[in-house]
């Protein structure tokens, strides 16, 4: 979407607006006659042709050589949601709202390139295309497959959305390119296969998904949102365009060329001739008054120059088009024409030469100059548009959808691969599929779904999406696991029922029955020991899958759970107790109600604070005090070494700005900007009520700060890591302030104004308060200036500890302070802040008073040598947790159902991920495996790692093997990307591509560190 950004000046003080208005939308028809007879032409023309298509670089418009050559990219833009939903915007729906129809646009466009093989038009979102597509008559889809092959309609990213990249993580950035490309290769063969990945809205950039992307085959890369100061920088030092060094670990294998845009994404200004624009259109009738030709061409010429002064080739790209743009694409591309016809007559006078094009071909033009480009090895976090507007606080808005984004994730994971191992079951017929999720997450991935930047009823139907591609896969599991279960096919398991409110201590199933199962299925390839937390009444003994008694422990729910949950249970206690699952399998335990259990057994001790001595709580791994005085953390103190750190943690909270004197600008749901610098601490200065609660499988801390905002801190019995559950909210706004929540760590740490933040739940940055690697830096915005992404996690550390905050979600933090490290968890702001979306991020929630998010933080203690296998191996298992279904009890369950299985046979190294099962085709299936490790982080599991997929999985075995690039669309020895001269290396980069061959004999596979291997497996079931 276009946003108000700020104006970028140019050398020759020049000021270019970037905003779009939007009119009334018209469709332009073609007569049906013309139409027919153009369709049934295409037709014939592609029937004739066969799989001979001239598409990709072969199909580019030729330059001409010593002139300026403008490359004019025809293009829309089309949120998959934002200020409306997904269908609104597909059918043009909610007009007054904002004028946008995706349908026409790819109806019109369709007509203006049968009409003319010159003309050229690039699309990005599948997620719109793959609906248009099968609304389409068979002559319409040959016609289309034409133009495809010919390299005049070319897909560009081609995921099913543009995603986010700021609050994306990398397994979602995966999926969602991968559904795309699969469609597009699918229709449209090896000529579907984008070249470019286009992010030209994303507000901001990181470094994994740029490797990502290099890792996908790309050749380019290509987005406007960069901070003023650093484009400025970059025009002034003509390197708006370089190559991107993506991964340390991956080396220059990831490396990409990326560009900046000029003026936005959108078309130079003045040349905007979209029906909703009101610029003047070619006006070549030498008779009228008006005639502009002249006018038009030397304002043409005079931006075009304006534009490649500030690059360094005889190649500029102008981007013709903009958000839901083309709706009439006749009235662009008879412009076009003109500009065209009109700009070349001319250029033998001007020495430019303008032509349609695409994406690609402008990046192939480029590397065919003669050139050494400069590289890059930082990302493009935080964005700011102006001084006091840093996109920083998107990292954290809408926190539920945010939260619920990423546990549906991990669910769909759990689904695909249970899709998988149902599809091996002999007599199992799967009544439902992963696809509606899949989908409905591919969604959720737009930079306005997960990023919190769309309007209230556009989030909810993004919620409401990814609930009902939820309810499909919770059926699929159900009957696969209950199939899984069954000894007699006679004998069926009760229906699996799933409780999405768990974490609130909502689950009717287990509070209304006296005895049920708990069927807990582990989608990492790893044994996994967890603590399972349930809502009870009484007091119930647990039986394992081994038949074994399982310790437990019963304790009163929180304060904060009865205020989070409000009518929606009652539950007065919750039962923990710990649960091993095998890899890639379930295991179920049976659960009795005792008699006489109302009240807590004798190993649970309550001890509630008052102000006295120290309170220490701790476990095999991690101690904990607690002040005297106050009631907040004190210390903590790693037992593996025995060194303690002062760790004081409290919450805060910023006042939303609502603009000054010297500047307007407010705080809302993309920008961050905060009244004053330093947060009002929310302990209220005398103690906060703390109650201890000791047991065999947990010690709990609880704390009450406020009225609305409450924290549970956990010790497990046998973790590392310390749980702090927060729940927040409603925030309240009778001061008519709005606020943004954080939670804070004070540490004694020396960090020297460094920490460290991840990068889409992959990579590592290292963050310097005050400072950009690229460009000298204007400390304007203290705290918001500093703030960067958490996707999974972010540290602090000095030459011997570290302490590392895992984060249930993204979310935006900082070290603004040496020794601290604070991560902001709610907001809600009163003012919109002018970047489009029209609201304040001021989320109401389900009872109209406040949103309630209740989200959690692990926390770790560690040296610094120990900290990425700490955090490498919980940050895996917090985000492939375990799925958790119930059934009521059936008497003698252990004797009637298998009680444990395993999809393999052999669990795979800790430092080996298995990313990706699913699904591909009725006889194949998609497998990747990652080194989750990165280089130099661990002295045996940053190392090359091997294992076999020969015999791996029990239900099938492996016949062939292909193997695929990243978003499985290309085999990998096919790919052959374009090579760039570099000023930091001797030769060109990427080097080609070497596939490392994987025996038949074994399959054995070798990861380096952070390599992804994507196969495609044609497989067969074991009892066949």
């Amino acid at each position: 979407m276009q946003r108000w950004i700020c104006s970028f000046h140019m050398t020759h003080h020049m000021t270019w607006p970037t905003s779009r208005a939007y009119g009334r939308q018209r469709l332009v028809l073609l007569p049906k006659m013309h139409l027919r007879l153009i369709t049934l032409l295409s037709f014939l023309a592609y029937a004739s042709r066969g799989v001979l298509a001239t598409c990709g670089y072969e199909a580019c418009p030729s330059t001409v050589p010593g002139m300026l050559n403008v490359h004019l990219v025809p293009h829309t833009h089309d949120d998959v949601g934002w200020l409306k939903t997904v269908d609104q915007y597909y059918y043009g729906a909610k007009n007054k709202i904002q004028n946008a129809a995706v349908q026409y646009i790819l109806d019109t466009v369709t007509r203006e390139l049968a009409n003319d093989p010159v003309k050229r038009f690039s699309y990005v979102e599948t997620a719109f295309f793959e609906r248009w597509w099968n609304e389409q008559t068979d002559k319409t889809k040959a016609l289309v497959k034409q133009l495809v092959n010919e390299g005049r309609l070319e897909f560009v990213n081609g995921g099913w959305c543009m995603n986010d990249e700021a609050t994306t993580h990398y397994n979602a950035i995966i999926d969602q390119m991968t559904i795309g490309l699969k469609f597009l290769k699918d229709n449209f063969g090896d000529c579907g296969k984008p070249l470019t990945a286009w992010q030209i809205d994303p507000f901001g950039h990181s470094r994994e998904y740029a490797s990502l992307a290099a890792q996908m085959g790309f050749d380019s890369l290509y987005f406007a949102r960069l901070d003023y100061l650093d484009k400025r920088e970059r025009a002034s030092t003509q390197t708006m365009e370089r190559v991107w060094h993506t991964s340390p670990s991956l080396g220059r294998a990831s490396d990409l060329f990326f560009g900046a845009l000029f003026f936005h994404y959108g078309p130079p200004p003045g040349f905007c001739f979209d029906v909703f624009c009101s610029d003047p259109p070619i006006m070549d009738d030498p008779d009228l008054v008006d005639y502009n030709v002249d006018d038009r061409v030397s304002k043409f010429v005079l931006l075009a120059k304006v534009q490649n002064s500030v690059y360094g080739t005889n190649h500029i790209m102008f981007t013709m088009g903009s958000d839901f743009q083309y709706s009439d694409a006749h009235t662009w591309y008879k412009n076009l024409d003109k500009l065209i016809k009109y700009v070349n007559l001319k250029q033998n006078e001007t020495n430019v030469h303008a032509f349609y094009s695409t994406p690609s071909c402008y990046t192939h033009s480029l590397n065919q100059v003669t050139k050494t480009w400069s590289t890059k090895s930082d990302d493009f976090f935080p964005y700011a548009d102006q001084p006091h507007a840093f996109w920083t606080g998107y990292f954290t808005s809408r926190p539920a959808l945010k939260g619920y984004v990423r546990d549906t994730n991990n669910f769909l994971q759990v689904c695909k691969q249970l899709e998988v191992w149902g599809s091996m079951l002999p007599g199992l017929k799967l009544k439902t599929s992963s696809s509606t999720l899949r989908k409905s997450m591919g969604v959720a991935q737009h930079h306005d779904a997960v990023s919190g930047t769309e309007k209230q009823h556009v989030a909810d139907d993004y919620a409401e999406r990814l609930y009902k591609g939820r309810a499909q896969c919770q059926e699929l599991v159900g009957d696969v696991l209950g199939n899984l279960m069954q000894k007699n096919a006679t004998v069926k398991p009760p229906q699996a029922v799933f409780c999405d409110y768990l974490n609130i201590s909502v689950c009717p199933v287990t509070v209304d029955n006296q005895q049920f199962t708990i069927t807990a299925y582990n989608p990492i390839a790893r044994q996994v020991t967890t603590v399972v937390r349930i809502p009870v009444k009484g007091n119930y003994s647990i039986t394992g899958p081994n038949g074994k008694m399982v310790t437990t422990q019963l304790q009163d729910v929180s304060e904060g759970t009865k205020q989070a949950r409000r009518n929606r249970g009652n539950a007065p206690k919750e039962l923990l107790f710990p649960i091993t699952l095998p890899p890639l399998g379930f295991s179920t335990y049976i659960a009795n109600s005792l008699p006489g259990a109302g009240s807590p057994p004798s190993n649970v001790q309550y001890k509630v604070f008052t102000p006295k001595a120290d309170e220490t709580v701790e476990n095999q791994f991690l101690s904990l005090t607690f002040d005297g005085s106050t009631g907040l953390l004190k210390s903590m103190t790693d037992k593996k070494s025995g060194r303690s750190m002062s760790v004081r943690q409290s919450f805060y909270w910023y006042t939303s700005s609502v603009g000054t004197e010297q500047d307007s600008q407010k705080s809302g749901a993309y920008i961050f900007r905060p009244a004053k610098q330093t947060p009002q601490d929310l302990f209220n200065g005398t103690s906060v009520g703390l109650k201890v609660v000791k047991g065999p499988v947990a010690v709990e801390v609880r704390q009450q700060f406020q009225p609305w905002l409450s924290q549970v801190i956990r010790l497990y019995n046998a973790k590392e890591f310390a749980e702090f559950e927060w729940t927040v909210g409603p925030i309240p706004i009778r001061d008519h302030l709005g606020k943004e929540i954080i939670t804070r760590f004070d540490t004694d740490l020396k960090t020297n104004r460094t920490f460290y933040t991840d990068a889409n739940g992959r990579q590592i940055l290292e963050r310097i308060r005050d400072h950009r690697a690229d460009w000298q830096y204007s400390n304007t915005e203290p705290v918001s200036g500093n703030y960067y992404p958490i996707n999974s996690r972010a540290f602090i550390k000095d030459p011997k500890m570290q302490l590392t905050v895992m984060t249930d979600r993204s979310q935006g933090g900082s070290s603004v302070q040496d020794g601290s490290l604070e991560i902001m968890i709610h907001r809600r702001t009163l003012a919109d802040d002018n970047r489009g979306v029209g609201e304040p991020l001021n989320e109401t929630g389900q009872f109209g008073d406040g949103l309630i998010i209740r989200g959690k933080h692990c926390v770790l203690l560690t040296s610094v040598n120990k900290a990425a296998v700490a955090h490498r191996i919980l940050g895996e298992q917090l985000y492939m947790a375990p799925s958790l279904s119930f059934t009521k009890g059936v008497q003698d369950w252990a004797t009637k159902f298998n009680t444990m299985e395993s999809m393999v046979s052999r669990a795979l190294p800790s430092n080996i991920h298995l990313l990706t099962l699913e699904r591909w085709t009725d006889s194949s299936i998609l497998i990747r495996a990652e080194n989750q490790f990165a280089v130099a982080e661990d002295p045996v599991l940053s190392q090359k790692v091997k294992f076999e997929l020969k015999g791996l999985f029990e239900p099938f075995g492996i016949t062939s093997l292909k193997e695929m690039t990243l978003a499985a669309n290309e085999a990998l020895a096919d790919e052959k990307r374009l090579q760039w001269n570099i000023t930091d290396s001797p030769y060109p980069t990427p080097p080609p591509i070497k596939p490392v061959p994987v025996p038949p004999s074994t399959l054995s596979v070798s990861l380096d560190p952070m390599e992804i291997r994507t196969f495609i497996a044609t497989v067969k079931r074991t009892n066949e």
